[in-house]
């Protein structure tokens, strides 16, 4: 059982089948992790604003949308339980914009998980835009659910260098961990990613050699601390987007950066990130340092 107040694994909830996939996977997560799962489901009033009207939404229409809301929460608390039962299920209905809410509860979760898409601006709570943005933004790992999960698959991470994907890193190693999974520590490099200076001075052959100290230096002291996973490390020259979208077709999770040293500064999400959230086969989870 999880401790008194121990953060909780947050699940989007709107009624769409994205969301059903996501609440599975999430009651699995908590379970597995012994923590308390709490389904959210957030509404926007949006009766439309009429010259000399107050703001105030008529109660039966609030009335209407909460009584929707709790019932996809109801449905979601079956799944759930269905799925795997975990130490305790909470369940609430929150006003606010779906992203803006997720964003709240980020706050206090242990991580947040989110369908790839939903029922839409207006009545629902995970259009692909909201899960792009919670990934974004979120003050904890967020896993966005798409796609099969292979069940006996590995747990894949990208690696760049970067701060940002040190805490994917600590993220794959300790979900690999509790998984009792295989660590895939992809490390893509190309023209990009890689000093003029170094193409006029070096072969590519040693440049690679050289790819391959950088990743074995960064997986060694997590190695150490996690000797149960087994890591097979991989360094490819190509794109890297393409790279971690194709192994995630036979992994069981995909873990990236929430932006890599490519990245524009001030962008919030990567566009490695993004491809993976819109093309991967497998669940995604996006890590911010």
């Amino acid at each position: 059982m999880g401790d008194q107040g121990a953060r909780s694994v947050v699940v989007g909830v709107d009624g769409s089948e994205a969301a059903s996939d996501a609440v599975r996977w999430a009651a699995d997560e908590a379970a597995r992790s012994h923590l308390p799962l709490r389904l959210v489901a957030a509404v926007e009033w949006v009766t439309p604003h009429r010259i000399g009207a107050t703001g105030l939404e008529p109660p039966d229409v609030r009335e209407a949308v909460v009584t929707t809301a709790e019932g996809w929460l109801a449905d979601a608390r079956t799944l759930a339980e269905d799925a795997a039962p975990s130490p305790e299920v909470q369940t609430q209905v929150r006003g606010g914009t779906p992203a803006a809410v997720l964003h709240q509860e980020s706050a206090d979760a242990q991580l947040v998980v989110v369908g790839h898409r939903g029922r839409g601006r207006v009545s629902g709570l995970l259009s692909g835009s909201v899960a792009v943005a919670v990934a974004a933004s979120a003050r904890c790992p967020v896993v966005v659910v798409r796609g099969t999960a292979t069940a006996n698959g590995p747990v894949v991470v990208g690696v760049d260098g970067s701060m940002v994907s040190e805490a994917a890193l600590s993220y794959a190693f300790a979900t690999a961990s509790a998984r009792r999974a295989g660590l895939v520590a992809v490390h893509v490099w190309n023209d990009s990613t890689v000093d003029t200076a170094d193409w006029a001075l070096r072969d590519r052959d040693a440049i690679e050699a050289t790819e391959h100290e950088v990743l074995a230096e960064r997986l060694a002291g997590w190695s150490e601390k996690y000797p149960d996973v087994a890591v097979e490390p991989l360094i490819v020259r190509d794109d890297p987007a393409s790279v971690l979208v194709d192994h995630a077709a036979t992994a069981q999770l995909v873990v990236v950066g929430s932006r890599g040293r490519g990245s524009v500064r001030g962008t919030l999400l990567g566009s490695v990130s993004q491809a993976l959230l819109r093309r991967a086969s497998c669940p995604v989870a996006v890590v911010r340092p």
